[in-house]
């Protein structure tokens, strides 16, 4: 193990698309549609808030390629912050990347693969182990974990393994989602369920289910249906998140000047198109409305289908019961190969904050393959430790909140830095600026303002977290280090 070796560039534009495409796609697109139509009810709403989904991460893309060209170094979003703002938001953003962000995603990430795997091995539901009465250890978290470490194995093995599996793993879930959406709307297209579904397709309303297994719907309109927007748009949001991990490997790519700005366009616009069409196809195969007490996928509809499984209920569609073990198996590729790209990049970041001495020392060294093998261990632990905590859904919502409000820090960067250090060499400059990235920051500050308020108990304690990083800082932080040496090396 050696303090001295440097990251090797070894991965090209492809490689690098693969790797937003591939930390993008998980498990997200084939759930969140029945929950976003149980909320606002409307089929031209759902499909604007995926439309601005995929707008907002696309500008948002756009507006980071211009801090990739400047700082093509390992850590990227974590460099880009630190240059704009000093080492304490930095280490926050590191903080709060490790704590929730990355490690949180991961974790649930591979609870979704392991859920997934027990429709084909369904005794990964049993116990393996109780503590107390409160807490039950499942096969199912066992092979979560299992997921993680063996992937992050994989990694510590040198870069070009994680490349392969990167590969293989998003050109599969790509060719497959693409099947689906082509099969879907050829045999959606020749029913009338999409024109059922896009009639009165912007009356919206919110449909609430009691413990009594009741349902009540709730017409919705103005404010209100404003904030159920806003609150809602967080599911699509988590299903377009991670984009940004492919700037933590900047270390490792070819020409990252070019091929950073590049991929980060090209792999956001790949997916938003992809989730678009899904969801149209899922609206040609499904009704909206359904009967939450049919037995049938078409029957029970986009709102009630099972445990929210749309894309399963859709492949059902397609496939026969046999469509359900199709799914079951896409999804088992799709997070296993994001997870591939969220525990190869996340390492990066945590490598870099260690040379600032703002992380564990030795997460500082490269291994005998030239990766940071420590950090990809430390990562690995404690998303393993998330796993068996049970509180991964609360995560998700900590981890995009939290995500929005460093995105905004990150891009209100860009302006900070042009006026801070106006000569620096700039090879790629943000698309539109200033009106592109201004238009990100109102749009995403709004949804965050919205979710406050709508999402207290969640947003609040994603707060309380970041803020829990600041004595952390001062107690850790090297006092023989400023902020201008720092920005110095990065340089």
């Amino acid at each position: 193990m050696s303090e001295n070796k440097e990251l090797k560039r070894t991965l090209g534009l492809f490689d690098a698309t693969s790797i937003v495409a591939g930390s993008m796609i998980g498990s997200g697109i084939f759930i969140v549609t029945a929950i976003m139509m149980r909320d606002i009810g409307s089929v031209g709403w759902m499909l604007v808030l995926w439309l601005l989904t995929g707008l907002i991460t696309i500008f948002a893309a756009l507006s980071y390629g211009e801090l990739a060209g400047m700082m093509p170094n390992a850590g990227g979003q974590y460099v880009y912050i630190q240059r704009a703002y000093g080492r304490m938001i930095s280490f926050l953003y590191g903080w709060t990347v490790f704590t929730v962000i990355q490690t949180g995603v991961i974790a649930a990430v591979a609870v979704a693969f392991s859920k997934y795997s027990a429709v084909f091995f369904p005794e990964l539901n049993n116990v393996f182990y109780s503590v107390g009465t409160n807490l039950n250890i499942t096969y199912a978290q066992l092979v979560s974990i299992f997921s993680i470490v063996f992937l992050t194995y994989i990694n510590t093995r040198g870069v070009q393994k994680g490349r392969i599996i990167q590969l293989v793993f998003t050109s599969a879930k790509l060719f497959a989602l693409f099947a689906l959406i082509v099969l879907g709307l050829a045999i959606g297209l020749k029913t009338d369920t999409i024109s059922q579904n896009f009639t009165n397709m912007w009356e919206a309303s919110r449909t609430v289910i009691s413990e009594d297994g009741s349902i009540s719907i709730i017409p919705i309109s103005g404010f209100a249906l404003l904030g159920a927007m806003g609150a809602t748009i967080i599911n699509s949001l988590f299903s377009s998140d991670a984009w940004n991990n492919v700037t933590f490997i900047s270390g490792e790519i070819k020409d990252p000047k070019k091929n950073i700005p590049r991929s980060l366009f090209l792999g956001t616009l790949i997916v938003t198109i992809i989730y678009i069409l899904a969801n149209i196809a899922y609206l040609a195969l499904l009704p909206v409305n359904g009967d939450s007490m049919a037995t049938d996928a078409i029957g029970k509809g986009i709102k009630f289908a099972s445990e929210d499984r749309v894309g399963a209920a859709a492949a059902s569609v397609i496939f026969g019961n046999i469509g359900v073990s199709i799914m079951a198996l896409l999804i088992m590729i799709s997070t296993f190969g994001c997870n591939n790209g969220l525990i190869l990049s996340g390492s990066r970041l945590f490598y870099a904050m260690s040379k600032d001495g703002l992380f564990f020392k030795k997460a500082g060294n490269l291994n005998i393959n030239e990766v940071p093998g420590v950090a990809l261990w430390i990562q690995c632990v404690w998303a393993s430790f998330l796993c068996l905590s049970g509180k991964y859904s609360d995560l998700l919502v900590f981890s995009t909140f939290a995500s929005l409000l460093f995105y905004i820090l990150t891009i209100g960067g860009l302006f900070i830095l042009r006026k801070k250090e106006p000569n620096t060499p700039r090879p790629y400059k943000a698309f539109g600026y200033p009106y592109i990235p201004v238009i990100y920051i109102i749009i995403t500050l709004l949804i965050c303002v919205d979710l406050l308020i709508y999402d207290t108990k969640n947003t609040g304690g994603s707060l309380l977290l970041i803020a829990l990083g600041i004595p952390i800082y001062y107690l850790t932080k090297k006092k023989d280090i400023s902020d201008e040496q720092i920005n110095k090396e990065i340089i």
